[in-house]
Order: structure tokens, then sequence, then C-alpha cells
């Protein structure tokens, strides 16, 4: 009897298809629809029970990711991922604060265009780790995804009371950022001992990506564009061409990632607990209480623009420079060069020791 099932390759994916046609779409339209939910039916993700575990709360699905993350980073990948972790601090928070305090010292904290030297530096010097998450999940490395640890750094108030010279006033929040981390060197941790394991959640950012970028736009209100006005969309419009080109900058002359340095710009962006700094700063000091108002819609508003345009911008450069793929899949390095043992033998030849192909695994036992 002749098999009359649909070949595979033929049959039409209108959803995720879609998605996938689109540069960093896989991230950014469950983010929008997130928004959409989030602003127009807030009530549908209090619903509770898996409902909301699973389309309001994106922390535990960014921790899977964070673990999954960590179960690829051999002891000789770690050099690599704090030098990333370095440049990324480097183009996202510390060029961009010093050219903030610097425009500062010229036009004074009242700043340019409506927009206050505050709302400048609550936006400009943190990023959203959950987008950079997502992006690097899909088109960057692991190298990549281990340098989120520099979203748990550059969250929070402290450099941008650092930047404008309140000093004492800030500190680091060292339980936080313990917390942050701990998955991921868990993630190491095991993955070192056990590389099946490693195999096993290694397509895991794939798969959860569009679940918790729904969730996270869930948590960005929509109308922050209306309240926060011409200003607050030209701020979130500055957010990833300067603080995500600086770091593309890093990216190409410093890790010298070539062809997949625009990866850089998924760092251009504002994280949403940004918009609470300019209270935060305020408390700690006078002078900017007259700015507080008005640079917290501005910054909701950055944070919400930026979260579509960094992924968008960053997915374009690499496409522009034929590396929109994920290397790890295709066998390639940081620089999207074919790994030496990979060359003509496809992507489990760069396997590190020990992690032999599922294929050579006996499906009764699991066992080699």
């Amino acid at each position: 009897m002749t098999d009359r099932s649909p070949d595979p390759s033929t049959l039409r994916s209108p959803l995720y298809g879609t998605m996938d046609r689109i540069p960093g779409g896989t991230m950014v339209i469950p983010l929008v629809l997130g928004a959409i939910v989030g602003t127009t039916a807030p009530g549908v993700l209090e619903l509770g029970s898996f409902t909301t575990a699973l389309f309001a709360t994106p922390m535990p699905l960014m921790a899977l990711v964070i673990f999954a993350t960590g179960m690829q980073i051999t002891p000789r990948s770690i050099g690599p991922v704090a030098g990333t972790t370095g440049a990324i601090l480097l183009g996202k928070t510390l060029v961009p604060g010093l050219l903030v305090v610097g425009l500062g010292f010229t036009v004074g904290l009242d700043g340019l265009l409506g927009i206050s030297i505050l709302a400048m530096l609550a936006t400009f010097d943190n990023s959203n780790g959950g987008i950079w998450l997502a992006f690097t999940g899909k088109y960057g490395t692991r190298t990549d995804r281990g340098a989120y640890v520099a979203s748990a750094v550059n969250d929070g108030p402290f450099f941008t009371m650092l930047f404008i010279g309140a000093a004492g006033l800030g500190s680091i929040p060292l339980d936080a950022f313990a917390a942050a981390i701990i998955p991921l060197v868990l993630g190491i941790v095991v993955g070192n001992i056990d590389h099946r394991w490693t195999e096993i959640l290694r397509p895991v950012p794939a798969i959860v990506i569009p679940f918790f970028a729904f969730g996270l736009g869930t948590g960005i209100d929509i109308s922050a564009i209306l309240t926060g006005g011409i200003t607050g969309i030209v701020l979130g419009l500055l957010v990833t061409p300067f603080t995500g080109g600086t770091t593309y900058l890093a990216y190409r002359f410093l890790l010298r990632r070539g062809k997949r340095s625009g990866i850089g710009f998924a760092a251009g962006t504002a994280a949403g607990n940004s918009i609470v700094t300019p209270a935060i700063i305020a408390s700690a000091d006078p002078r900017f209480e007259q700015y507080v108002d008005v640079a917290t819609v501005q910054v909701a508003t950055a944070v919400l623009i930026s979260a579509i345009t960094a992924p968008l911008i960053a997915a374009w450069f690499l496409r522009r420079h034929g590396a929109l793929s994920n290397p790890d899949e295709d066998g390639l390095d940081e620089r999207g060069e074919p790994l030496p043992a990979a060359a003509g033998a496809g992507v489990h030849a760069a396997a590190e020791p020990g992690q032999g192909r599922d294929e050579d695994l006996d499906p009764a036992t699991g066992r080699r």
C-alpha cells in the first residue's frame, strides 16, 4: 500500500513560518502581541492557573534559558563569555553614560529637546536582559547568551547614580546579582559533568523564546507612547542607534566579530525597571525632583520602543552581512566562520569531547 502521507517539506507553516520570515519576528511579534493583550485586556492574564503561568510570568522561562545556556559553556569558553560581557558593559553602559554626562556639563541638567539628563541616563545606561536572551537565543552563540550577565550588572539605578556624581548614594545589590547568575553557574556545572544533559537542553532557547517574549510584552503598557508624547518617542528612537551602535562598535573592533557584529545592536534597549530610576534618583538627590514626572513617562515610552527596534535593527545588520542564522546550529564560530572540526562535517563534529552524537545512542538504553 502506497504511503500517501504529505511530504513534511511541502507543509505550510502560516504561523511560525510568517514570524520566522521577519527578522527577529519570533521574538518581536509575540512581544507586541503581549503588549497589546497586557494593555487592552489585562484581566485575561490574571485568570490564574496555567494561563497566568504561561503567558504572564516570563521569569521562569528566562531562567530556564539561562540554565540551558550555562550547560553549553565549557571551561574553554568562560574566558570569551567574560570578555563579551565586558565589551557589552563598555558599549552599552560606560560609553553612553559618559557621553550623556559630558552633554550635561555642556547644556545643563535640562538636557535637549525637552529630554532631561536624568531621562537620558535612566534610559541609556541599562539594558533589557530578556530581549538580549531572546535575540541571541536565535541568532547568537552560547558566548553571546552567557553575556546576559551584563544586564544583571547594569540593571537598576546604580550606574545612573554613579554617572550623576551622587557618590555613596548607590550600592551594588550583591544578593540580586548572585540570584541572577546562580542558574548560569549551575548550568555550567551540570553541563560539564553530564554532556548528555547539554545535548538534551540545546534546543531550549528556540522553543521558549516566543513564550517568554509574549510574557515580557505583557509588562509593557502601549499607552505610554500616548502619554509620553513626542519627546518620549524621540528618546525611544535614539536608544538603539545610539547605545546599540556603541555596543556594535565594541563587537566589531574589540571582540572582532566581523559580520556577526550586528548582534551588538540587540543590547540597545532599556530595561523595564528603569522606569522607576528617575524617582529613585530624585529621592537621593533633590536636584532632580523637578524632572521626575516627565522623565518617568519618557523612559516608559523608550522601554517599549527600544524593545521593538533593537531586535529589528540587529537582525537587519546580520541579514545585510549574510549572518542571519544560528551559528551554533550551523557549526560556525563567533565570527560566523566554519569551526575547524566542523568544516565539511556538520555541527556534530564540533561537539565537545565526550559529547557523542544522538545517532550513536542505543534508542532502548540511551547509552552508546
